[in-house]
C-alpha cells in the first residue's frame, strides 16, 4: 500500500492511532507502547476475522489464510516505514545538520 493510494479517512485513522501512541510515550518507553499496539493490533483483526465468520468451524479453516495475510501485510508496511525512516533518519529524529 503506498502512501500515494492511501485515502485521506485511511490515514487521518492512522494518525489518531500513532497520536495516541506518541501521548503514551510521554509516560512509557516507546517499546512498552509498541508491544501495546501490536497487542491490540493481533486482538483486534482476530476479531475482525471472527465477526466476518459464519462460525468457529469456518473460522477455522481460515485461520492459516488470515494469519499469512495480516502477517505479509504487516511485513510489507512495516518494510516500506523502516526503509522511510531510514532515508529521512537524520530528520526524522531531529539531528538534521541543516
Amino acid at each position: 500500500m503506498s502512501e500515494k493510494s492511501l485515502s485521506p479517512a485511511f490515514r487521518t485513522r492512522a494518525d489518531e492511532v500513532i497520536d495516541i501512541a506518541n501521548r503514551q510515550s510521554q509516560t512509557v518507553s516507546a517499546g512498552q507502547v509498541s508491544a501495546s499496539l501490536m497487542y491490540a493490533t493481533a486482538r483486534f483483526n482476530a476479531f475482525q476475522v471472527a465477526a466476518t465468520a459464519e462460525s468457529s468451524d469456518d473460522m477455522a479453516e481460515e485461520r492459516e489464510n488470515a494469519v499469512e495475510y495480516f502477517t505479509a501485510q504487516y511485513r510489507k508496511m512495516f518494510e516500506d516505514h523502516f526503509d522511510e525512516c531510514m532515508a529521512n533518519f537524520d530528520r526524522y529524529t531531529g539531528r538534521d545538520k541543516t
